[in-house]
């Protein structure tokens, strides 16, 4: 199944052209045999063993990744990664490479015993997804009557000012409850974590799980950033010294078993969790940070790692489990290494105590004296003084028969929905300008001060979503991010410039040239932080660059024109500027730019015909954005449907209408988004596809990228989400175990029984290289684990029980035996035993 469904990504060179060239035949046994193994896999008769695999041979990173597996599988051959195919690019050196690398015998790749998945019976696995829903309901029960019995009390205020106090007051107690309450809660459920496994789906698992979802609810999350936070983690048990700065919105579950050393600094989009999800099991374990430690963008902290004193881990790296930096050491990779480079490159300022003690004290004014009431008195205000309601008959006279409540249902809904999209617009292309003239490029600025709060600012409204889930995939981003600030210089519309997901610390300082092509998940890091100050500085991608999937590029690359930035790869800070060749890896290593298979569409991005394709997918485009806001209308115009009749119907049935609410509204969302994008396929599944961005097939693939699907993360952890990966058409085995994994084509999609999804994990079954497009079926075997952060490619086969280690990148077309483990970026086999986790060891 696996070898034909990439027939159409594998087309081999024309024998006709190799035969023209000088043929040198092997010199050795292993020569020979690579040969051999490389001419069966291209479909040819022979290869020469000095003809370079992609510019002679035409090959492509599929082809060669097939080749490395067929090597994998011969027990008289040493094993073979994608990293040995790009170092050695020849049979020759890459004969003379392997037998050079080529270990002693080393213990088993296969996990431990303890590492086996034992799996847990239907019965444990439905009573767990039982308990969590009871709780869940439990829970949606105590925030209705909390609500009932406090807006009854808000709506007693008899003029504006008496609505505006009774608001601070039961708003302020009821942010303090929710502040409380689940910290309350893990002191109550848990007491204190410590290093340990325990199995999924059991009691235990049910308490981890309980507390995970609480904490992680908390509305103190919103302070990240801010020294609030801090204290909110200390609060739970972790032990957090003075003056940590943590941007990063990923909140360990385990807190107890984190420590953070005065001065340390954690950028965003950074995992630190102190578990992890393993072959069925939870395993907690420490994470200890020094004092001035500096953790950059991207990166992953597994459990039982350790950074000394005045340590560094740059961006787009990992720490293993039992990993230690020393102190005063600089690391970065995946895993990570020694290198020489300072990630802290901005001077101090003076942010003392009593400055972080006062940006605290003014925030917590401003959120009780203005953004509580707010929220509390505008919600009332909003059913029950808005004109278009203001003459409905009065509560529990309306029902569902009643053509007033469908109207007023209209009218409420389209004013807030078509109103947000345009007052934000309004509002985003002019406030963070204005914001942006108190924040001058290049210039150190202290902590919690106006300028930060500016910057804070400046990021959070021009980060939305919304309108980059809009217009990404189609030529109408480019005026978007233009408008947001960004300088594009001259533009070559391709109608695919940019995704859906692009971040920015401020967009006036991000440049990136002509003919740059963007795919998902870039996060322009131009902002650098001390644990004292911060400054803004630009960030420059040159012009005809591609740039792949989930990176981090930092003010300072040294990249430049007509680079291919691979998928996770480690941008480069140091060394020359690199131009026209690609970079994989982390850290990153030169690869071709590009190869023969992915210029046979270069007729298509030229002259008239350019035209003609661009034009009819501009239309298309249109259409696809029309129809997404009509069914991101119509799905806030049912709930609001709901909400008003649960407001006429609310004296008969009060709190128990608030709990009905919040249980529909995540099932309803769930059920309608899923019909949405099965509806847009026709119910059908996706076939792997080989075309270009120009094709109409691409088009309406990328319409199925633009369906809404943040509500998954809801079901994190639960049975419930992999009923929801079934319905989406994912072909799912038994007793999943997902703890926040994301597909981006569900119907490519196969996953075995009993397999364990880490978080920030995700399975990517295609790319888009300059303009080609190409996709292919995956395939993890039964229980297999995807490892925190991990990141697998299209065309890939996981055999049973394999495991891929945190933050690694599984490269395209990939083959990883059973019961093996590969870790890294790109992953390749761990041909050393990695350290267990201390909660393996202790017997």
């Amino acid at each position: 199944m696996q070898e034909k469904s990439v027939e159409v990504l594998m087309s081999g060179p024309d024998e006709s052209a190799l035969s023209t060239r000088r043929y040198t035949g092997p010199g050795t046994g292993i020569e020979t045999d690579l040969a051999e193994v490389l001419a069966d896999v291209m479909c040819v008769e022979r290869v020469s063993v000095d003809s370079h695999f992609f510019d002679d041979l035409g090959a492509n990173s599929l082809v060669m990744a097939h080749f490395c597996a067929r090597v994998r599988k011969r027990s008289d051959l040493p094993s073979a990664s994608m990293k040995d195919i790009y170092q050695y690019p020849t049979i020759q050196s890459l004969a003379t490479g392997l037998a050079d690398a080529a270990p002693a015998p080393v213990e088993s790749s296969v996990p431990a015993p303890t590492e086996v998945v034992t799996p847990a019976g239907t019965v444990q696995y439905v009573l767990c997804g039982t308990l969590q829903f009871l709780l869940f309901l439990g829970y949606s029960f105590l925030a209705g009557l909390v609500a009932d019995r406090g807006y009854t009390w808000v709506t007693a205020g008899s003029d504006f000012i008496g609505i505006y106090l009774r608001s601070f007051v039961f708003g302020g107690v009821g942010f303090v409850g929710l502040c409380t309450f689940p910290i309350v809660a893990k002191w109550l459920l848990v007491g204190r974590w410590k290093s340990r496994e325990f199995p999924v789906w059991g009691l235990t698992y049910l308490r981890f799980w309980t507390v995970k979802v609480l904490i992680h609810a908390n509305p103190m999350i919103l302070f990240v950033g801010n020294p609030l936070y801090v204290l909110y983690l200390r609060a739970l048990g972790a032990r957090v010294g003075k003056g940590v700065t943590i941007l990063s919105h990923s909140v360990p579950a385990c807190p107890d078993l984190l420590t953070i050393g005065d001065g340390t600094v954690i950028r965003k989009d950074s995992f630190f969790l102190c578990y992890r999800a393993h072959a069925g099991r939870i395993q907690t374990g420490r994470v200890t940070l020094g004092r001035d430690v500096f953790i950059g963008e991207k990166t992953v902290l597994d459990i039982d790692t350790s950074m000394g004193d005045g340590a560094q881990l740059g961006h787009t790296s990992t720490l293993y489990s039992g990993q230690v930096i020393p102190n005063g050491q600089h690391w970065h990779g995946s895993p990570a290494q020694v290198t020489e480079h300072d990630y802290v490159t901005i001077g101090p300022a003076k942010c003392g105590t009593l400055r972080r003690v006062g940006f605290g004290l003014i925030t917590v004014l401003q959120l009780f004296f203005l953004y509580v009431p707010l929220v509390v008195g505008g919600a009332y205000m909003l059913v029950t003084q808005v004109p278009a309601l203001h003459n409905r008959p009065g509560p529990g006279t309306v029902g569902f028969t009643s053509p007033d409540l469908y109207i007023d249902a209209l009218i409420l809904s389209s004013i807030l929905f078509f109103g947000f999209v345009a007052v934000g617009l309004a509002a985003l292309f002019t406030v963070p300008r204005l914001l942006n003239r108190f924040v001058e490029p290049d210039k150190v600025y202290p902590l919690y001060g106006f300028h930060y709060s500016a910057h804070r600012a400046i990021g959070r409204m021009t980060n939305v979503k919304f309108f980059k889930w809009l217009l990404g995939d189609s030529s109408y981003i480019v005026h978007y991010l233009r408008g947001l600030g960004y300088d594009l210089s001259r533009v070559e519309q391709t109608g695919s410039n940019f995704g859906t997901e692009v971040q920015h610390e401020t967009p006036y300082l991000c440049s990136v040239g002509s003919g740059t092509m963007v795919a998902d998940g870039l996060s322009i890091v131009n902002a650098e932080f001390s644990s004292t100050s911060f400054r803004v500085s630009r960030a420059s991608i040159g012009p005809h660059n591609f740039i792949g999937n989930n990176i981090a590029f930092p003010s300072g690359a040294r990249t430049g024109e007509n680079c291919l930035l691979a998928t996770k790869v480690m941008v480069p800070l140091d060394g020359e500027v690199r131009e026209g060749v690609g970079l994989l890896g982390s850290p990153c290593f030169e690869i071709p730019r590009s190869v023969e298979r992915d210029s046979r569409f270069d007729h298509l991005r030229n002259g008239d015909e350019l035209g003609r394709s661009l034009a009819a997918k501009n239309r298309y485009n249109i259409r696809s954005m029309i129809f997404f806001l009509l069914v991101r209308w119509l799905h806030f115009f049912v709930l609001t449907l709901i909400g008003l009749a649960n407001f006429d119907l609310y004296d008969s049935y009060g709190h128990l209408l608030i709990v009905a609410y919040l249980v529909f509204s995540l099932g309803f969302t769930a059920v309608y988004f899923v019909l949405v994008e099965r509806g847009i396929a026709a119910f059908r599944a996706l076939q792997p596809q080989l075309c270009s961005i120009y094709a109409p097939y691409f088009w309406w693939h990328e319409r199925l990228w633009k369906v809404p699907d943040t509500y998954l993360d809801v079901f994190n952890g639960t049975p419930f989400k992999n009923v929801i990966w079934r319905m989406l058409g994912v072909r799912l085995g038994s007793r999943v175990f997902d703890d926040g994994c994301y597909l981006t084509e569900r119907t490519l999609t196969t996953i075995g029984s009993d397999c364990t999804l880490n978080a920030g994990s995700k399975i990517q079954c295609h790319s888009q290289e300059d303009g080609t497009f190409k996709s292919d079926r995956s395939t993890i075997g039964a229980g297999c684990t995807l490892g925190v952060g991990s990141h697998v490619h299209y065309g890939v086969t996981m055999g049973s029980g394999a495991v891929l280690a945190p933050d690694s990148f599984l490269m395209k077309g990939e083959e990883v035996p059973q019961n093996a483990r590969w870790g890294g970026n790109p992953a390749a086999e761990m041909r050393d035993a990695p350290d267990q986790p201390e909660a393996l060891t202790r017997g």
